[in-house]
């Protein structure tokens, strides 16, 4: 059923007001909360038709209103669509910004690898903060439901939640309210036990359910994404006799090639904020067995706070130090430029 702007905000405001109170909501409570600039006669008539059209209901004379199921499902149908209207006009831009991003970041990798001599490597950027847009459960069967969790970045991650026990369409439709209210627009960091307890508090007999949900749904936000890494110049190693025994040669070919290692070094790296500027390491202290003979030389770039990676100059111990770094910096300012004209 369709309602006008007027009326689905209204409609809005009554499902938030009442799901962080629980206490019926009156129109002199709805004129403070919104927008709309409206007198509270006018809002008592639109309420009125909202009640009429079955979306909202007056529990006793002379009460606020609190929503009805049907409020409750234009509400979540409203808010899921809505969500999934901006994830779409907003990915084609996102596929083509990641193209352009990875291109770019390869052709860094080229350009280092050929100005240096060395190897290089460069990771995509990795997102510090996690700030949760929207979060849909989706009934599965009886006792499992899928969890799509949309991240600042629209970083998507989906998440089986097996259930000890049936749920219906109703509780599901309950949680999906509870946590796009509660939870939308925040840090992870920044779900704290007071905004746990009130979102126990309207779940209400669900409550254990829902925790158990929370944590399922921490676990997968906080699933580390793999870190893709390009990589440039491992053959220039062999122009080095030190590192151009067969064997020696081999492994570092060989962790260049397979990039596991090199995925843990860098985003060890990227984890210790007090290493986010030009780091050196040489010798053992490299924690990549395959490296202890070189010199490895990272330094950070940001294309926006929180959002950050990594480039890693690999080289012999007597590389040139003074070089590696001065063209390191050089490039982390061509970088900043470049991502603070986009």
């Amino acid at each position: 059923m369709e309602i006008d702007d007027r009326k689905r905000k209204i409609l809005k405001a009554i499902i938030r007001t009442y799901l962080e109170t629980g206490e019926p909501v009156g129109s002199r409570t709805i004129s403070k909360y919104t927008d709309l600039n409206l007198s509270s006669a006018t809002i008592r008539n639109e309420m009125s038709d909202l009640e009429d059209l079955g979306f909202i209901v007056q529990p006793h004379t002379s009460a606020g209103r609190i929503p009805s199921d049907q409020g409750y499902r234009f509400y979540v149908d409203q808010l899921m669509n809505d969500k999934v209207r901006e994830i779409e006009d907003m990915k084609e831009i996102l596929i083509q910004k990641t193209d352009k991003l990875e291109t770019m970041l390869q052709q860094v990798a080229k350009m280092l690898a050929l100005n240096t001599n060395y190897a290089t490597m460069v990771s995509r950027p990795k997102f510090k903060h996690k700030k949760l847009k929207f979060i849909q459960l989706t009934e599965v069967d009886e006792t499992q439901l899928l969890a799509v969790i949309v991240i600042e970045g629209n970083i998507v991650k989906n998440k089986i939640l097996n259930l000890s026990e049936p749920v219906d369409k109703e509780t599901v439709l309950k949680l999906n309210i509870i946590f796009n209210t509660f939870l939308q627009g925040l840090d992870v960091t920044e779900i704290n036990l007071n905004i746990i307890q009130k979102m126990k508090e309207q779940a209400g007999q669900q409550g254990n359910l829902l925790s158990i949900l929370l944590d399922a749904i921490a676990d997968a936000i906080n699933e580390e994404d793999d870190l893709e890494i390009y990589t440039s110049g491992a053959t220039n190693i062999l122009k080095y006799p030190e590192l151009s025994d067969k064997e020696k040669a081999t492994e570092l070919l060989y962790t260049f090639e397979e990039k596991k290692q090199l995925t843990e070094l860098i985003a060890d790296k990227m984890d210790q904020e007090e290493q986010r500027g030009i780091q050196v390491y040489i010798g053992d202290e490299t924690p990549v067995e395959s490296m202890k003979d070189c010199s490895v030389v990272t330094a950070t770039y940001e294309i926006e706070e929180g959002v950050y990676g990594k480039v890693g100059i690999v080289g012999p111990k007597r590389m040139d130090y003074e070089r590696v770094v001065s063209t390191l910096q050089n490039l982390m300012t061509q970088l900043d430029e470049i991502f603070k004209k986009k």
